[in-house]
């Protein structure tokens, strides 16, 4: 009777071994915000009947890399990310799934050359990869992003204090910021609100950039999403939030940021963004689908917080409409 039951065992055993899936993961920079999308990701595939270490085996590269690394290094990143990308590409993986812009943008080639699906996470412009829009995919490539319409931020920031006229905003060469900043500067006037704008290097101090824009007569700052405000512990967010309560102006930011001191806050939620990556990639797993057949997908609602403190050191009323949408900071 043993040796009956140990015989379906093994064949189990076998077909879950032949038969399951293989997921290699290529990111740039150990953050937690990407840990926060890897466990989404593993989530959403297990919510699928996808089970790592069940019929899942799934291989998670991480590379090491300076938001504020100067040309050389950078080159260092880039040679690190093509030679990951071929050794992707000859473990033969059913897919592969890249976090952040640097690790899509520059392995996309080598791994859909391979004809390999690839699954994009936390791109905050589509169009940078080459995709038609935010939500139109290429042929072999697919994803979710990051990306919001700025007018949603102005909206809320508008609804916080309607009577923003200048809004200072410092960002740096980051392909993100830099595609954020012009969109944003070309809407805001919809809203009746003159965006100005600063582009510093990443190993710049913020301070004297924002002085700069005080100068100008700006009303507020916003914060965006730009690795620039993430290096050496916040330090560029800091002093951005310093400055302006020594000048007493509020603070929006466009990004889910760890330090108090803003009067809002707005932004994607990156756990989330692994659970649409795993949603595009079951359907390609499990259903058979292209990644040119499924539309990017984005996060339908904002995450909103708002301090109260700050709004009444500033002397702020904060409307009820948007308090019914926003959480406390």
């Amino acid at each position: 009777m043993r040796n009956v039951l140990f015989f379906p065992v093994l064949v189990l055993l076998f077909f879950s071994t032949c038969f399951g899936y293989h997921i290699e993961v290529l990111q740039v920079a150990d953050i937690a915000a990407y840990d926060d999308t890897h466990r989404g990701l593993l989530e959403e595939l297990a919510h699928n009947g996808i089970v790592e270490g069940q019929n899942l085996t799934i291989n998670r590269q991480i590379i090491e890399a300076s938001a504020d690394a100067n040309l050389w290094k950078k080159v260092g990143i880039l040679l690190k990310i093509k030679s990951a990308a071929s050794r992707i590409t000859d473990a033969h993986p059913d897919l592969v799934i890249t976090v952040g812009t640097p690790a899509t943008k520059y392995s996309m080639d080598k791994i859909m050359g391979a004809g390999i699906p690839l699954v994009f996470s936390c791109v905050a412009n589509p169009p940078v990869l080459g995709c038609p829009s935010v939500i139109e995919p290429l042929p072999g490539l697919t994803g979710a992003t990051l990306y919001q319409d700025p007018l949603n931020y102005l909206v809320l920031a508008q609804m916080a204090k309607p009577d923003i006229q200048k809004m200072g905003m410092i960002y740096s060469d980051d392909d993100n910021a830099v595609a954020f900043s012009t969109e944003i500067t070309r809407k805001a006037t919809r809203l009746g609100i003159t965006m100005a704008t600063k582009e510093v290097g990443k190993s710049d101090s913020l301070t004297p950039a924002a002085l700069e824009l005080i100068d100008t007569g700006v009303d507020s700052f916003a914060i965006p999403l730009d690795a620039y405000y993430g290096l050496r512990n916040q330090e560029h967010g800091k002093e951005l939030l310093a400055v302006a309560s020594e000048y007493n102006l509020p603070v929006f930011c466009f990004v889910n940021y760890d330090d108090k001191g803003a009067l809002l806050y707005a932004g994607p939620d990156f756990h989330h963004m692994g659970v649409l990556s795993g949603r595009q990639a079951a359907a390609i797993l499990k259903e058979g689908k292209k990644p040119e057949e499924l539309p990017i997908l984005g996060q339908k609602d904002l995450q909103v917080f708002v301090d109260r403190q700050i709004a009444e050191r500033l002397g702020i009323d904060i409307p009820a409409r948007l308090l019914e949408v926003a959480k406390d900071r």
